[in-house]
């Protein structure tokens, strides 16, 4: 969610832009003065703090990883399209960069870019087989691109989010989409989680969007945290990252693990708190997650920030690993 509206230049449909140049700084402690490595159920690996002097980089909403593990696609929630390669230190294999780095207009039904923030407010993406889905607040839908050319993709349609316009608040809506994995109790359905808005018992609007189970359930809130993206693990639960901010506690993360066979039409779900993380520790307006499979059987967590495009906040890629007795 994004706190300022901006103006969306107009730019070359179907041609890819240039390569942004990113410059990443290193974070090598998690909690500041500390060299612990060990939080909750994960252990940080290492991040970036990334910058770059294109005006369009910044606002990562969610993020997405390709099979190899190094390639990205990630939708801002200006309306743009971004898509890279993380870099790793040969020695330590923690990131140590991004490169090949490419932000794109989205185009709306008319091919064109939108020219109010407004418009194209991008705030979840899930991929499934050749298909990218956008979830968007302001606006609530879910729209459907084609992962080719993204920068001349236009929606191909739009998939019913079930839950009723009425009962997302305008800007904490669908925050959260992710696809399940095919051999899951949800057998690769949809899941969306709205980032704030709550039924009358208090509870966060979810809906599975298709498969078997589609229906409404229900996620347990708790404080002022809210949802702002997910990722399934490979045995099929759900990892739901949460980001909290007031004036009394400052910034807050938090990361839950609810069980797959959890979610169903009329459940209400909650989990076990993998991490918590408040101000002293390396985070900012923290958006997005996803599941990035490793070489040696392991299961890291990538996790980016969105900075609203305000120099007071920061870009952040963070990388922990999930404890093996925990994948």
């Amino acid at each position: 969610m994004a706190f300022v509206l901006a103006i969306l230049s107009p730019a070359a449909i179907g041609a890819s832009s240039p390569e942004v140049a990113v410059t990443s700084s290193p974070i090598r402690d998690f909690l500041t003065g500390s060299t612990e490595r060990h939080f909750g159920k994960l252990e940080f690996i290492g991040g970036l703090s990334m910058r770059s002097s294109d005006p369009d980089f910044g606002a990562i909403s969610s993020v997405r990883f390709r099979a190899n593990g190094r390639s990205f696609v990630a939708v801002l929630d200006t309306g743009h399209w971004m898509t890279g390669e993380i870099e790793r230190d040969n020695k330590t294999g923690a990131l140590s960069g991004v490169s090949m780095l490419h932000i794109d207009p989205m185009l709306n039904e008319n091919g064109t870019a939108a020219r109010r923030k407004v418009d194209m407010d991008a705030e979840g993406l899930a991929v499934r087989g050749d298909r990218l889905y956008v979830s968007y607040e302001q606006f609530h839908r879910i729209g459907i691109y084609s992962d080719k050319n993204l920068a001349g993709a236009k929606p191909r349609g739009r998939l019913p989010h079930l839950i009723p316009n009425n009962a997302l608040k305008r800007n904490a809506g669908l925050e959260t989409l992710v696809a399940s994995p095919e051999n899951s109790p949800l057998k690769g359905a949809l899941v969306a989680v709205a980032e704030d808005s709550v039924d009358r018992n208090g509870n966060l609007y979810a809906a599975i969007l298709d498969g078997p189970l589609k229906g409404l359930f229900a996620v347990k809130k708790h404080g002022d945290f809210a949802a702002t993206d997910g990722a399934f693990l490979p045995n099929g639960d759900l990892l739901l990252l949460e980001r909290r901010f007031n004036f009394s506690d400052g910034a807050g993360m938090r990361i839950r693990r609810i069980a797959g066979g959890d979610i169903r039409p009329g459940a209400v779900v909650d989990g076990e708190t993998l991490i918590e993380a408040g101000p002293s520790y390396q985070i900012d307006n923290m958006e997005g997650i996803d599941v990035v499979p490793q070489p040696d059987g392991s299961t890291h967590l990538i996790l980016v920030s969105d900075d609203n495009h305000s120099f007071l906040q920061r870009n952040l890629m963070l990388e922990f690993k999930l404890n093996s007795s925990d994948s």
